[in-house]
């Protein structure tokens, strides 16, 4: 009599499989769909407290997998696609905030 225990598949082999089939029978679409259905289910179910509290993990998380020069490399790169998709006005806004901002704290 064969041991069914030894070909009894984990939790973590069985996840895997699952998700390696639904990768093969599903395109781009279907889980752009299903995060999109996700993230209004999280929404209407949550608060901003929590997004808040989920933020301040997950940057606590990457700050303590990530070095100085990862943050240099993702700073650059968001600088350059911001400057593709800005203009001399948005900088001279988003300065002018700046200085705004930096007055009210000299002055408090």
């Amino acid at each position: 009599m064969a041991d069914n225990k030894s070909k009894t598949m984990s939790t973590e082999e069985a996840g895997r499989k699952g998700g390696e089939a639904t990768a093969r029978n599903h395109d781009k679409e279907f889980y752009e769909e299903i995060g999109q259905k996700g993230g209004e289910a999280t929404a209407k179910n949550h608060d901003k407290d929590f997004y808040q509290d989920i933020g301040q993990k997950g940057g606590e998380a990457t700050a303590e997998n990530h070095d100085k020069e990862f943050y240099q490399r993702i700073g650059e790169k968001g600088g350059e696609a911001t400057s593709k998709n800005h203009d001399k006005e948005f900088y001279q806004e988003i300065g002018e905030k700046g200085g705004e901002a930096r007055s009210r704290q000299n002055n408090d």
